[in-house]
């Protein structure tokens, strides 16, 4: 029994740290207004496998950031036919490793009182434009990824013209596809 345990927890480390090692999975969301790349981390793993099996499955593709709030973060997710939700949410992935800094990719998520595990849009994500980052938001938010490149782009459209009527919906369309790079 005791060479039994033995094995399994071997058998986990090496799980583990075969996980650790993998690579680190770098994405491009191309936009009208230029390229971000981003990676995704792999300690938040349903998160970055359900992005790729959107984005391998195109379901981004032609759609748009809906709101984007200058100094705070710009938000896309939708399908290129404006459908909001894929039909479920992910179990939250929070980490203490993980801030919401600049460039912080993170997964939107219906607030506390109607969402008290903080589960994840299955497809709505953000990206943390602010210069200090946004640490209230660190604690109940996945985040699940980082910007490595296009840091200005983000600041682009960051700073395009909205329609706070509208919850902040950009008055000219930013769109977007995404590829997997590696």
């Amino acid at each position: 029994m005791k060479n039994l345990f033995l094995v399994i927890v071997l058998f986990f480390s090496i799980q583990l740290m075969a996980q650790t090692d993998k690579p680190e999975t770098v994405a491009t969301i191309h936009t009208t207004m230029g390229d971000i790349t981003v990676k995704l981390y792999n300690d938040t793993p349903l998160h970055r496998d359900n992005f790729i099996k959107l984005v391998n499955e195109g379901w981004y593709e032609g759609s748009y950031f809906h709101r984007i709030i200058q100094n705070f973060m710009i938000q896309g997710g939708h399908d290129k036919n404006g459908k909001v939700d894929p039909g479920y949410t992910i179990p939250a992935e929070i980490l203490p490793n993980h801030s919401h800094k600049k460039g912080a990719l993170a997964a939107a998520r219906q607030g506390d009182p109607v969402n008290p595990q903080r589960k994840s849009s299955g497809c709505q994500f953000y990206i943390v434009q602010n210069d200090r980052g946004t640490p209230h938001l660190d604690g109940a938010y996945t985040v699940f990824g980082e910007v490595i490149m296009g840091i200005d782009v983000v600041d682009k459209i960051g700073n395009v013209q909205t329609n706070k009527e509208r919850g902040d919906m950009p008055v000219k369309a930013v769109t977007m596809t995404v590829e997997i790079v590696e």
